[in-house]
Order: C-alpha cells, then structure tokens, then sequence
C-alpha cells in the first residue's frame, strides 16, 4: 500500500501524466487526487503542487492537443 500511495504522489507531480491515468490506474478522481496530496504532503509541498497542476494542459486529457492520443510515456511505468 505504501508503495502504492507514493507512486500516486509521483504521478500526482509528473507534469505530462494526467489525472485520467491516475483514475484508470487507482481508481481516483481529480478531487481524491487533490484531498490525497492534502493529506500526504507538508502544507508549502500541497500549495505548490496545487500551483502547478492549476490551469496545466498535460494534466486533463480533455484539454491536451488532439494529436496526443496515449495518456503516459511508454517508459513511465518502471519494471
């Protein structure tokens, strides 16, 4: 489970993986995301987080580029 929850944290800061993933991967939504990283981060960590993730285009599908069709890097995910 730990291990679980700190992959989630790192996705949650990845710039070009998106909540989506998240969701098909966990199970999570954008606001569990968000309530998650409140939980498990220091205050400053959770408020630049909230900072960077807040308007990114990378971080919803719906709002990437049309010729972005996959939702990860093939190399994201480690062996």
């Amino acid at each position: 489970m730990k291990a679980e929850l700190s992959r989630i944290i790192e996705m949650a800061w990845e710039d070009r993986t998106p909540f989506d993933a998240i969701d098909k991967l966990y199970g999570l939504k954008q606001g569990d995301v968000q309530k998650l990283m409140r939980k498990n981060l220091s205050r400053r960590a959770f408020r630049s987080w909230r900072e960077r993730v807040r308007g990114r285009k990378t971080k919803h599908v719906s709002r990437r580029h049309s010729c972005v069709s996959r939702i990860c890097c093939p190399s994201q995910y480690k062996p």
